[in-house]
């Protein structure tokens, strides 16, 4: 039996040790990489009976950083996130499945007032007690999205053909959760 299917709890996302982050095209030459810096995420798991388990993220899509405010405040206007009108993303884990050390999870991912379902599979990263006590899980998964699918759809033409930004996005995961007292 793996270390994974003993699981059984609920966990928050511990925010200083978790990156939800994407990394996607620009001018078709580089790729441009950021991050969500305020969310907030609960996993109620039962790695003996996957199908019991829960996953909830809020994300406040405002929080977004490229590491450049002028992209940063173009991505939350209304050509991209219009975070104003909608200003949280979500995911609600609804399927898990166990394979190994990874979790196949699916859910409803919503952006921009827009909801598709997606799969994740997150590979298990281990367990450990923390020095202060407490019980700490990881998980680090991928996935790649079409931002067209949730309306992103503001682009640019390129004077040498292509455009500005890709339609393919991937959304990066490193996660670190604490387990909450019964």
């Amino acid at each position: 039996m793996s270390q994974l299917a003993e699981l059984k709890g609920t966990y928050v996302l511990d925010p200083s040790h978790t990156t939800i982050g994407f990394v996607t095209r620009h001018a078709m030459v580089t790729k441009v990489r950021g991050s969500f810096e305020e969310y907030s995420g609960t996993a109620t798991i039962d790695g003996a009976n996957p199908s019991a388990s829960t996953l909830d993220v809020d994300i406040k899509a405002a929080s977004i950083s490229t590491r450049n405010e002028d992209r940063d405040t173009h991505v939350r206007s209304g050509d991209f996130l219009d975070t104003e009108t909608y200003p949280e993303i979500t995911f609600r884990g609804t399927d898990f499945q166990v394979k190994g050390d990874v979790v196949d999870v699916t859910g409803d991912l919503t952006i921009r007032g827009v909801t598709k379902q997606i799969t994740i599979p997150f590979e298990f990263q281990g367990a450990a007690k923390d020095p202060f006590g407490n019980n700490r899980i990881g998980f680090e998964g991928e996935t790649t999205i079409s931002r067209a699918d949730f309306g992103l759809t503001w682009n640019a033409a390129l004077e040498t053909g292509g455009f500005l930004v890709a339609d393919k996005v991937v959304l990066e995961f490193e996660v670190s959760a604490i387990e909450q007292a019964a």
